[in-house]
């Protein structure tokens, strides 16, 4: 959506991420003013009763199952979705934190291209047709879908600021904004961003959209109630951008790293 909105132009008036630094380095400053972090979220692996060793997997076992031949896994398109590199984060980390040298490289051996899909919604269906055994999701995905889950710890899940320094040992190249260009992704904290955009068709029914979203007994607390963890207050990187946040934005916001 970032790079529709920056390379094609595409009319949208608010534009939100599951990676809050997409809009940092791909719509500001061109396309919008400021980015709002306002909820986080964690990885998880997602199963139903018809997957294969379902009643045998847990959050001690769940790589030596993904590893299994007749096992079929999947995860979304590191290029195209969030969701998509996170997932890889996640073998990475696991390989470093359960000390098992070459974990990542024999688990995607085990990963054909074909299961590697655009959007991270499209594994979802392919869960619960019997498709697809397990698919990395978030845990607000595999709430709102009443999918059956892995919880990992909390030094590979993405889910906790406080293992950051860890996560950082994850890197992830993505393709970039230019045809032949890549970015490297490192591995962080799963933060939620939004932005509203310069090319806004509707702005003052987009702020009156985030005024209510934003707000602790409003969108914030549909989110806490789907699984995904809100930010309350929301946080900016500033108080040059709350200050310069539309209507009434600023009281909803605090300056936080």
């Amino acid at each position: 959506m970032a790079r529709l909105i920056s390379e094609k132009k595409k009319p949208a008036d608010i534009m939100a991420s599951a990676d809050y630094k997409v809009i940092d380095k791909t719509l500001i400053p061109d396309w919008a003013d400021w980015n709002i972090r306002f909820a986080t979220n964690q990885l998880v692996l997602c199963y139903t009763g018809q997957s294969r060793f379902a009643h045998q997997i847990n959050a001690q076992n769940w790589y030596d199952v993904l590893g299994r031949r007749e096992v079929v896994w999947g995860h979304s398109d590191p290029n195209l979705d969030p969701c998509g590199y996170r997932s890889l984060m996640v073998l990475q980390l696991a390989e470093k934190y359960y000390q098992k040298p070459g974990l990542f490289e024999s688990l995607i051996a085990n990963r054909p291209p074909e299961n590697v899909l655009p959007k991270a919604k499209e594994l979802v269906a392919l869960l619960k047709n019997g498709k697809m055994d397990y698919g990395w999701e978030y845990l607000s995905v595999a709430v709102q879908h009443n999918l059956n889950y892995i919880k990992l710890d909390d030094h590979i899940n993405l889910g906790n600021y406080k293992h950051d320094d860890f996560y950082r040992q994850a890197t992830v190249k993505v393709t970039g904004k230019e045809p032949g260009s890549w970015i490297t992704r490192t591995g962080q904290s799963v933060t939620y961003g939004i932005t509203l955009l310069r090319i806004a068709p509707n702005p003052s029914g987009a702020v009156k959209f985030l005024e209510f979203m934003l707000a602790p007994e409003g969108g914030l607390k549909v989110l806490e109630a789907m699984g995904q963890p809100p930010f309350i207050p929301v946080r900016v990187s500033s108080n040059q951008v709350k200050n310069s946040l539309p209507g009434g934005l600023p009281e909803l916001a605090e300056v936080k790293d």
